[in-house]
């Protein structure tokens, strides 16, 4: 695997005051992947995975984030929607982990209920430095949303854990149509994320007892 990153970071490593941006390159046998994200954004996107619904999905997640996204995947699309989706997990995971620096400053939690007609998602994030996720999505083996599998959110979201080392519980109270229950998920963890990444006026620095999230 080949990989560049540049992002608004000093030479210590740590994020410079008035930047959070981060941008990767990241080449394998399965996918080629360009990504860019600015944490303090207006809700720009520019995503073109090959993967139609995948691409709305990242739309939401920039839109109601208020973060800009820049994501572009040429992946195996002829084997398997797979490696692009968890692929595109692991580079937006390490573009989040990137932009946060030491995390000095932010609010860290993060919490939203979002409704979509009849379906209600939940999404509690924790930028604590330890990769966890609990999933409770009611899809069954086999329902497609147009041709994408509802089952590939789950390795997404595992991937964007890993690579963000975040904590992230993420659940459909109830709803009935799948493109509803995928969507009110997605914008669920846009707020959240929004208000974890978000800037404490009062945290002067790391929020955490033991002074570290990494």
């Amino acid at each position: 695997m080949n990989r560049k990153k540049t992002q608004g970071r000093s030479q210590s490593g740590r994020s410079t005051a008035n930047t959070r941006k981060a941008t990767i390159e990241r080449s394998t046998r399965e996918t080629s992947i360009h990504g860019m994200l600015d944490l303090d954004g207006t809700g720009r996107s520019d995503v073109k995975t090959g993967i139609p619904f995948l691409d709305h999905m990242l739309d939401q997640l920039a839109r109601h984030g208020l973060f800009d996204l820049e994501l572009r995947i040429e992946g195996d699309l002829e084997v398997d929607l797979h490696h692009s989706v968890e692929d595109a997990g692991l580079v937006l995971g390490e573009l989040f982990d990137d932009a946060l620096g030491s995390r000095s400053g932010v609010v860290r939690f993060g919490q939203f209920m979002a409704p979509l007609d009849e379906t209600l998602a939940q999404v509690v994030v924790d930028l604590s430095g330890r990769p966890y996720l609990v999933y409770e999505l009611p899809f069954n083996r086999g329902e497609r949303i147009g041709t994408f599998d509802p089952d590939l959110i789950q390795d997404f979201l595992q991937a964007w854990t890993v690579k963000s080392r975040s904590t992230l519980h993420a659940r459909i109270l109830y709803g009935r149509n799948l493109h509803h229950k995928a969507e009110a998920l997605f914008k669920a963890l846009a707020r959240a994320l929004r208000m974890a990444t978000s800037r404490d006026p009062r945290q002067g620095g790391i929020p955490s007892t033991k002074g570290s999230l990494l």
